[in-house]
């Protein structure tokens, strides 16, 4: 069986810039055992596999690790392949997911991702996340994922984990954000999940729907534009509406190419 694959920066307009995610289209699905060796061989935070039904897709987001619920930058890699590699004439793309019906708004270059809010509540912060830290935080909050508030963006851009202590505990599905307001945008973040094999992601999509109620609500503005400061970077155009959070970027295609399946795995 041989499979078409992709690979997207995401959250850039340049190579080696943002979050790369690897994008494999399929007829039907595999088994899921099958699909997480795909994810591992392709060796990035997150590979997504798609399924055409009728005018929607069924798709589904894996980890080196595990299968996850929600993922921002292989969502807007998807639609960038949908739409510049394989023709999809629309300029809106109905997902469905483990986290509910999603949809990407294609406007001019931009891919704006229509996501659940996912409002975080004042919260005490775990020992083993409190011991990894180098700079501790000013506000703690939980939802899927831990949110840490910090003085400046200077803190964020300063702060390091050290694992001995980080990778002890389990979150699941999610991770450890760590944001403040920023310098020359509204607010930035970075953020880490334990026991990975890539420790920092280089822009989190899902993490903006934390992200977005909270900022809105301390800004006070529906309306921002944030930055991940990772190594690679990226930039989100951002908007609360509610229930509701609109998460806009830009992507570039990387490479492209075929998975070699042998007789055995299917």
């Amino acid at each position: 069986m041989k499979l078409k694959y992709y690979k997207v920066d995401s959250f850039t307009n340049e190579i080696f810039k943002g979050n790369p995610a690897c994008v494999v289209p399929l007829t039907e699905w595999l088994e899921d055992e099958l699909l997480l060796k795909i994810a591992q061989e392709n060796a990035v935070s997150e590979t997504a596999f798609f399924v055409k039904s009728n005018n929607e897709f069924h798709l589904r987001w894996f980890t080196p690790e595990i299968e996850i619920d929600l993922c921002g930058h292989a969502t807007l890699a998807t639609a960038h392949v949908l739409k510049t590699c394989l023709s999809y004439n629309f300029d809106v793309i109905f997902f469905k997911t483990k986290s509910g019906n999603l949809k990407v708004k294609i406007t001019n270059d931009m891919y704006f991702m229509d996501f659940p809010s996912r409002e975080a509540v004042p919260s005490s912060l775990p020992e083993e996340i409190k011991l990894s830290l180098n700079i501790k935080p000013i506000e703690i909050y939980k939802s899927r994922d831990y949110l840490l508030i910090y003085d400046s963006q200077l803190d964020i851009e300063n702060i390091s984990i050290d694992r001995n202590y980080f990778d002890k505990i389990n979150l699941g599905y999610g991770g450890v954000i760590v944001s403040s307001i920023g310098d020359l945008t509204d607010f930035v973040s970075r953020f880490f999940t334990p026991q990975a094999s890539i420790l920092e992601d280089p822009v989190t999509g899902s993490a903006h729907c934390t992200l977005i109620p909270y900022w809105s609500s301390k800004l006070k503005k529906d309306t921002m534009n944030a930055v991940q400061l990772s190594k690679r970077g990226g930039h989100i155009k951002c908007q609360n509406q509610n229930d509701r959070v609109i998460i806009g970027g830009k992507a570039i295609l990387y490479s492209h190419g075929q998975i070699h399946l042998p007789k055995i795995y299917y």
